[in-house]
């Protein structure tokens, strides 16, 4: 259960900075307040892994599943160039991410 809650909160981590990108230094509302719901849902999620994943992992593996989302999105959306180095790169992550569950 901890893994899927820990899965879930590293998308959420992604649904917070893409929002956070979209506030426009918080002058949007509803980007706003999607970064302070997913955040607190996202930390939450966070913590409550940690109580059966260590805290090594758990961070390792949340930060790495946001951060290849949240590349992936702006790639897609058009906010960054994609390019098959990065590609390559985010892969790499995931790589590691697999890792960590594999032998955890």
């Amino acid at each position: 259960m901890e893994w899927i809650v820990l899965v879930c909160s590293g998308v959420l981590e992604a649904v917070w900075a893409t929002a956070l990108a979209a506030s426009h230094n918080f002058r949007r509302l509803w980007p706003s307040v999607l970064f302070v719901a997913a955040l607190a849902a996202s930390m939450a999620g966070l913590a409550f892994a940690m109580t059966a994943i260590p805290v090594g992992t758990a961070y390792a593996v949340w930060v790495g599943i946001g951060a290849v989302l949240t590349a992936a999105v702006a790639m897609v959306t058009g906010a960054e160039k994609a390019s098959l180095i990065k590609v390559v790169l985010l892969a790499g992550i995931i790589g590691c991410v697999v890792g960590l569950k594999a032998v955890g």
